[in-house]
């Protein structure tokens, strides 16, 4: 099975659910054909997904991603019936282990067997959809006697990924993968092991659907775009999960200077390790056919599935990134 390439709204678009209502009537207008929430803290996706759902006319709507250690799967099996009932057909369930930061600051919930964890609740979730009774003695997950009416559209179960071994199961037990703040030289090493995972799961690759989160930014001013990204993104990569993703990506010298530097509340010596050439694989800032460019190489190199994710803040600069990737604006050909 193919998949077709498409462009995505971020979401929510700030604090209050009007905002972000907003954002969905925007894109909806103008012929974007996805929205993707992300599920960091508040505004809680799920929850905003169900209160706004009566206001989403065609969008597809997806989580990238619900933590597997914040919901149990009896929990997030029940919320996605519900999602599923109001959007019938449009609706992705993201899941994903998140970051240490995220699970064990925010939420005191150590992040312990992320691997075994996400693989045991994607495979749990999609059981308790069917209407079957749990019966789960797990590694890390127990269910016994659990049971909820067979959803009638179960949503697809797309899993995040960074390194070999989720990517490898993200393909193998998922429906998609997400990828989420990767250099672009690691792009066809990540695709081998979609390829892997998804052999050793009886699919081929074209069966996985891949969706990135870009980081994208339209401007002029290059090097303050840089600057924006490393304020924002320096402290993601001083976390464990995402230094060691750096480190595997081939920015071993970068990662080791970033711990060092966050290890020692050295932000100047955090950000001087994201050199312009390392922000620039990961980064998509410039013009706006600069970026379009980029969002067409990642989509050559099997992206399905590109969010647009604007680096500025401010409204007006947020627009002007979403508005490159207009169906007007942009083609994938």
């Amino acid at each position: 099975m193919s998949h077709d390439k498409r462009i995505a709204v971020t979401l929510p678009a700030g604090p209050k659910l009007e905002h972000t209502a907003g954002l969905i009537e925007w894109a909806e207008s103008v012929g974007i054909t996805d929205g993707w929430f992300s599920d960091a803290g508040a505004p809680d996706s799920l929850t905003s997904i169900a209160a706004l759902a009566h206001r989403i006319k065609s969008l597809r709507i997806g989580v990238a991603v619900t933590p597997v250690y914040t919901r149990t799967p009896a929990v997030l099996a029940a919320t996605a019936e519900v999602i599923s009932q109001v959007l019938p057909g449009r609706f992705v369930l993201g899941l994903g282990s998140s970051s240490q930061t995220i699970m064990g600051q925010w939420n005191g919930i150590p992040l312990d067997k992320p691997l075994t964890r996400v693989r045991e609740t994607a495979t749990m979730v999609r059981s308790m959809l069917t209407g079957a009774k749990s019966d789960f003695d797990l590694e890390t997950l127990y269910s016994k006697g659990y049971r909820q009416a067979p959803c009638e559209n179960p949503p697809p179960i797309y899993l995040a990924a960074l390194r070999s071994k989720m990517i490898e199961a993200a393909a193998e037990v998922g429906d998609g993968v997400i990828f989420n703040l990767w250099p672009k030289g690691a792009l066809p090493r990540m695709m081998e092991h979609v390829k892997l995972g998804a052999e050793r799961g009886g699919k081929s690759l074209e069966d996985v659907e891949i969706v990135n989160r870009a980081m994208v930014l339209v401007t002029d001013d290059k090097a303050m775009g840089r600057d924006i990204f490393r304020a924002a993104f320096g402290p993601y990569y001083a976390t464990p999960v995402y230094n060691a993703f750096l480190a595997w990506a081939g920015y071993e010298d970068a990662a080791a200077q970033i711990r060092e530097g966050w290890a020692a509340k050295d932000r100047e010596k955090t950000a001087a390790a994201m050199s312009d050439e390392m922000v620039d694989e990961i980064a998509i800032i410039g013009t706006a056919d600069e970026v379009r460019e980029r969002i067409r190489s990642d989509a050559a190199g099997g992206v399905h599935t590109s969010i647009i994710a604007p680096l500025a803040g401010d409204p007006e600069s947020a627009m002007r990134t979403f508005e490159a990737f207009t169906p007007e604006n942009f083609r994938f050909d």
